[in-house]
């Protein structure tokens, strides 16, 4: 099993940036495909961005294309989710996770993290 711990998460006012950071341990990250969830209050959490495990491919949610990007550092077994041009509807825990499938469902990934929150004020 790989231990995933976020970080990064803080209050930004709107339009402003965050990079959240996906620290991993255990295992090497180098073997899996990751991807970054969020959740609102009361709701499922919802895909926003994956990246296979050599970086090559990506994919985002379409509230997330053109503002967030989703990159790898597997030396540093380190995911990074650099999110831009903030809105106050990105107000949501944001939780990274591990998976040897290529999905977008939560079900796929069967390693979490805690979750970092991010707080984006008007």
């Amino acid at each position: 099993q790989v231990q995933l711990v976020e970080s990064g998460g803080g209050l930004v006012q709107a339009g402003g940036s965050l990079r959240l950071s996906c620290a991993a341990s255990g295992r090497t990250i180098s073997i899996y495909n990751m991807g970054w969830f969020r959740q609102f209050p009361g709701k499922e959490r919802e895909f926003v961005a994956r990246i296979t495990w050599n970086g090559a491919g990506t994919e985002y949610a379409d509230s997330a294309k053109g503002r967030f990007t989703i990159s790898r550092d597997n030396a540093k077994n380190t995911v990074y989710l650099q999110m831009n041009s903030l809105k106050p509807e990105d107000t949501a825990v944001y939780y990274c996770a591990a998976s040897q499938s290529w999905g977008t469902q939560d079900y796929q990934y069967n390693n979490w993290g805690q979750g970092t929150q991010v707080t984006v004020s008007s």
